[in-house]
């Protein structure tokens, strides 16, 4: 399920980029469809505008829910498991039973006559 929802998160994108890229700018009246009043006569200037609007806009929402999903699904494989948990502790090696720990031997100071 999680591939096939990547395939989708992907296809998504893709299609939110072209979209993205077909708008007409407010500065050039152009875009990557070339200037002039209509797109080849398909449809008005008004009508393609509203049009790649709403379509950018339910991209745009198709591409956040398919990505909470997608979050929650790999929330939920690692649910049991966190960063803390993974971590070994750390433990120190204990000395030895038999052996008495050693205390430093005291330095020799010569006598003063």
């Amino acid at each position: 399920m999680q591939n096939v929802l990547l395939v989708v998160q992907l296809l998504i994108a893709v299609a939110l980029v072209a979209v993205i890229l077909i708008q007409r700018t407010a500065q050039d009246g152009g875009g990557l469809t070339g200037g002039g009043s209509t797109m080849g006569g398909l449809f008005t200037a008004r009508g393609s505008a509203n049009l790649l609007t709403r379509t950018t806009a339910i991209l745009a929402t198709l591409f956040i829910v398919n990505s909470l999903a997608l979050g929650a699904m790999a929330s939920r494989q690692h649910a049991s498991s966190s960063l803390i948990d993974q971590i070994a502790p750390v433990t120190t090696p204990a000395p030895a039973a038999d052996k008495a720990p050693e205390t430093p031997a005291e330095p020799e100071v010569p006598l003063a006559k």
